[in-house]
């Protein structure tokens, strides 16, 4: 039986790790728009930032946003797991798009807001697990 090769099994654990951000960002999303801010528990700074000016641009929640990112990150992927290896170029870019996203949000939650919310701060180690997938693994396998 043939070995899979490295850039398949890098496809695949991106498309878990983003299938997580997806549900953390889609929950987060709901929250939002259910008004609930009981998501936070007893997260010191959790609702600080969750009902903050920069937790939606022009009325939409910026979870939502981060929801369509994970999303495409995972079907770009999941292509390339099935060898559709001119994914990666797109799969770069999205992902650094969230990376640069992640930074700016913890430069607000830590400089502006000064409160922390521990399902965004989730969703940023993920952005930047698979930013370092993407840097370690090399683009074929």
């Amino acid at each position: 039986m043939a070995r899979p090769r490295p850039s398949r099994i890098l496809s695949w654990t991106i498309a878990i790790v983003a299938l997580l951000g997806l549900a953390d960002a889609t929950f987060l999303t709901v929250a939002h728009l259910t008004g609930d801010d009981a998501v936070c528990g007893s997260a010191i700074g959790c609702s600080e930032v969750l009902g903050s000016p920069y937790a939606e641009i022009r009325g939409i929640p910026t979870a939502a946003f981060g929801a369509v990112a994970y999303f495409t990150v995972f079907g770009l992927a999941i292509l390339a797991a099935f060898g559709y290896a001119r994914m990666r170029g797109p799969l770069v870019a999205v992902v650094v798009l969230m990376f640069t996203a992640s930074l700016y949000f913890l430069y607000l939650q830590g400089f502006v807001l000064h409160a922390f919310c521990p399902f965004c701060l989730f969703s940023a180690a993920l952005t930047f697990l698979l930013a370092g997938l993407l840097l370690a693994f090399p683009a074929k396998g």
